[in-house]
């Protein structure tokens, strides 16, 4: 296992918010080896003491569950280095000792993760090291294009890691247990018995401080071209044969491949744009999109985005595939929903009878909710909805703690290929270039509201 991890863009809100709290669960139970470092490096005028004061307030606010003799623990392996990640020789500082492999982690946005894989390239990385890029893994289909060439020339493909955190949600990975493991849904799993599929998160927080790198992606590009359409190859993938990451990495391309890009025209009529305006959310005043610190209100950068995918092969022929996600929305609402056709002659009349059943996976609170409907009290012919709902068990560790121990370990199964980032691409691209065409007009929606 792997003993250091360099980040960079160590100062940012990623490193406070999720990774350190996620090394902090790893060196609580006992799952970093010993002599484990952590090198922090970032343009901010900082040393190590000081990054370290800001990681201790970071597990404060982020991690106040963990023992605080742990959050201390950890932030005694860090050192911090100033320096500037698309710099030779600071990254070479960053990386000694030159002869011990290290995990170097690109906390980074997107505009300059191609200038920093080139400086590695020359700085020269350590035998045995891996690399690691958060989503969205380059900003257009050329882009991860040369971005992977980038890498490739660098280090072999099992030792790059394109990370999603989602795939390491409870929510998501139950969908392959409930899909491949349960006789009663294993045969029902395609278009002769499913309607449609929704894949939803819809949230009430706003902007939140995020505009240097939200207001150049948007919440097509930020959700559904990594985070949702990597839960579609969950639910729409054929069985594996097995569960290794090449099996399982093979299914997912090969569903990306099926998923039917959009003409011009299919975007105007299967897409939903739109952006929030000044309104309330529950007791919080919040600003309109275009009024927040940071925004360039002439990227006309949509906060709500809608997609109807369809899927060209004999399982999912047909089926509406929606994946939606929107920012300042009146509700939060994280679930995968799987509508199931009616049955085709109910004795029971009425329109009650035309009802299916719904499978929920919610991703918080993490449960499984199946929709049934029954006989109501009294009446043979009145029919009653019924929730019969299970929550998951508690994960023993968060998602990205899991992310990272894979890393560390060479463990590829999590981690997204060279051609499933690129097909990806594949379908969004053509969505965005509709897109800025006029396409699909960009709607308004007070925050605090759903679209309608």
């Amino acid at each position: 296992m792997i003993r250091r991890l360099v980040i960079l863009g160590a100062s940012g809100d990623l490193t406070a918010r999720y990774l350190v709290p996620a090394l902090a669960a790893l060196l609580a139970r006992g799952d970093l080896p010993d002599g484990f470092t952590i090198i922090g490096m970032a343009r901010t005028d900082w040393d190590s003491a000081r990054f370290r004061r800001a990681m201790e307030i970071a597990l404060t606010e982020h991690a106040p569950h963990l023992d605080a003799a742990a959050r201390e623990a950890v932030t005694n392996t860090m050192t911090y280095h100033r320096g500037d990640a698309t710099s030779v020789p600071d990254l070479r500082t960053a990386l000694q000792p030159a002869d011990e492999p290290a995990v170097v982690y690109l906390a980074l946005s997107p505009a300059i993760v191609g200038a920093t894989l080139r400086a590695l390239i020359e700085a020269t990385l350590p035998d045995g090291s891996r690399v690691v890029v958060e989503k969205p893994f380059g900003e257009s289909l050329r882009s991860a294009q040369e971005l992977n060439e980038l890498l490739h020339e660098a280090l072999p493909e099992s030792a790059i890691f394109r990370v999603d955190h989602f795939l390491a949600e409870q929510a998501v990975q139950n969908v392959l247990g409930l899909r491949f493991a349960n006789r009663m849904l294993e045969p029902l799993w395609e278009r002769e018995h499913i309607e449609r599929v929704e894949i939803v998160w819809d949230e009430t927080l706003a902007l939140e401080g995020r505009a240097g790198y939200y207001d150049s992606a948007g919440a097509l590009r930020d959700m559904i071209q990594s985070h949702l359409l990597q839960v579609l190859c969950f639910i729409a993938m054929e069985p594996p044969s097995s569960l290794n990451e090449r099996d399982l990495r093979d299914r997912k391309v090969e569903l990306l491949r099926a998923v039917r890009r959009l003409t011009p025209d299919e975007v105007g009529s299967n897409t939903v744009r739109a952006r929030y305006t000044r309104g309330q959310i529950g007791d919080r005043s919040v600003p309109s999109y275009v009024e927040e610190e940071g925004v360039d209100p002439v990227r006309r950068t949509e906060t709500f985005a809608q997609v109807d995918l369809r899927i060209d092969n004999d399982r999912w022929t047909g089926v509406p595939f929606v994946l939606r996600s929107g920012k300042a929305l009146r509700s939060d609402r994280f679930e995968i929903a799987v509508y199931f056709r009616a049955v085709t002659h109910p004795p029971f009349g009425g329109s009650t009878a035309a009802v299916g059943n719904v499978l929920r996976l919610r991703f918080e609170p993490a449960d499984v909710t199946f929709s049934l409907t029954t006989n109501a009290t009294g009446d043979l012919g009145a029919l009653h909805a019924l929730d019969v709902t299970g929550s998951l068990p508690a994960l023993d560790l968060p998602p990205y703690s899991r992310l990272i121990l894979d890393i560390l370990r060479g463990a590829n199964d999590l981690s997204i290929r060279d051609d499933e980032a690129e097909e990806s691409w594949r379908i969004v691209e053509p969505i965005l270039d509709a897109w800025s065409t006029g396409r699909s007009p960009l709607r308004e929606y007070p925050a605090g509201k759903h679209l309608s």
